[in-house]
């Protein structure tokens, strides 16, 4: 092993840095940039918040939400600059990569439901950086912790853009559930069929009831289209196990990068009901997407107000954020799923579809039953004596 630390995938298809004890010179240099054992506090308590439009459509239609991020990639790429994002590579994994076209942007629209992989980009944006370039980094919160503490020094030239995540699934998982996609085809030989586009947030069915939907092709040469996939979210067996933390990174249920300290200057993500509360949105909303825009800094206010003029945007209060969009996942982590254990000890042995399945219904079912007893003890005790009997716990 040349690398004094190398990142080695676990059973669960998580990378782990794992050091080489013979390469190791204890300069502990490792440990002093580590975002969990370095945490940051909370820079801003009340950012400045706001609901955001992609004046354009069709770059609203592709994306996941309301089509800021694009906005934002695009004012970097028209300055000069470069933009880093999540793509797809050849085998349908989800890797960071970066762009200096506005063309070349197109591969990180959208979602990907995949933990990504950063590889050697923290080191490509601090070259980058260093020769004078505007750099324009966007990631889930970890990530932009991560390239902040690999930094260490703020550059003016480097804007970093994260999502409010919710947690990242395993690519492990990912594969399997793709080659069990493919295997489930009725077509004699398995190498006459490939993937040749994934949607993790088709709006085919709207905004709100959005669809996974994957293409392939068959055929001589792979000339023939076809759909493998196309599933609402909270039908499809894959992302009902992602959205319910089944098989997630484990630290995500204890996030060291939630409430405002990756350390970046603008945090996006969807605007769920919002216009449900603010009518006024109704102007422009044709259930294509909203986005919510949280300014972390001045720098990133400033970025914002360059592209206002190519949205439909209006400022909000940010305590209704969390309770009016439904974005939790900014203050506090959610706990893994309680059968995920016993999804990974049934890996082996099961299908991806199945397993994840049977762990939801045997948990729903579980909660069902718990449900109903606590309502038989309510009727026969009494609200008030429910409560007392809740005390004594």
């Amino acid at each position: 092993m040349y690398f004094k630390i190398s990142m080695d995938e676990d059973k669960e298809g998580f990378l782990y840095p794992v050091v080489n004890a013979t390469k190791c010179s204890d300069c502990g240099l490792c440990e002093r940039v580590c975002p969990v054992i370095n945490q940051n506090n909370s820079i801003v308590k009340e950012p400045a918040s706001y609901a955001c439009i992609n004046n354009d459509k069709i770059i609203r239609e592709n994306s996941s939400s309301g089509g800021l991020f694009s906005l934002l990639a695009e004012e970097t790429i028209n300055g000069g600059g470069i933009v880093f994002g999540a793509k797809f590579d050849d085998d349908w994994n989800v890797v960071h990569d970066y762009a200096e076209t506005i063309d070349g942007l197109t591969v990180f629209i959208g979602s990907k439901y995949v933990e990504s992989r950063i590889g050697c980009n923290y080191k490509k944006v601090k070259e980058f950086l260093q020769n004078g370039r505007k750099v324009l980094f966007s990631g889930t919160p970890c990530q932009i912790a991560g390239l902040n503490h690999f930094l260490k020094i703020k550059y003016e030239n480097l804007i970093t853009v994260d999502l409010v995540c919710h947690s990242v699934p395993s690519p492990k998982i990912w594969k399997m559930y793709l080659r069990e996609l493919i295997d489930s085809k009725e077509i004699i030989n398995k190498t006459d069929i490939i993937i040749t586009d994934i949607n993790f947030r088709s709006k085919s069915n709207g905004w709100k009831e959005y669809s996974i939907e994957i293409m392939g092709a068959v055929g001589v040469e792979f000339k023939k289209e076809i759909s493998l996939l196309t599933e609402k979210h909270i039908e499809n067996s894959y992302m009902r196990g992602f959205l319910q933390d089944l098989y997630v990174r484990p630290s995500c249920s204890k996030c060291p990068a939630r409430n405002f300290t990756s350390g970046s200057d603008i945090q996006i993500a969807d605007f769920w009901g919002v216009e449900k509360y603010y009518p006024e949105i109704k102007i422009a909303n044709d259930d294509k997407g909203v986005s919510l825009a949280l300014i972390v800094t001045a720098k990133g206010q400033a970025v914002f107000d360059t592209i206002a003029s190519k949205m439909f945007s209006f400022r909000i209060k940010y305590n209704e954020v969390e309770d009016r969009g439904l974005h939790a996942p900014l203050t506090r982590s959610t706990p893994a799923h309680k059968k995920r254990k016993m999804f990974y000890k049934r890996l082996e042995n099961m299908s991806i579809k199945r397993n994840i399945e049977q762990c939801l219904k045997e948990e729903e079912l579980k909660n069902s039953l718990l449900m109903g007893m606590k309502n038989i003890i309510r009727n026969i005790v009494g609200k008030r004596g429910y409560e007392y009997l809740k005390r004594l716990r």
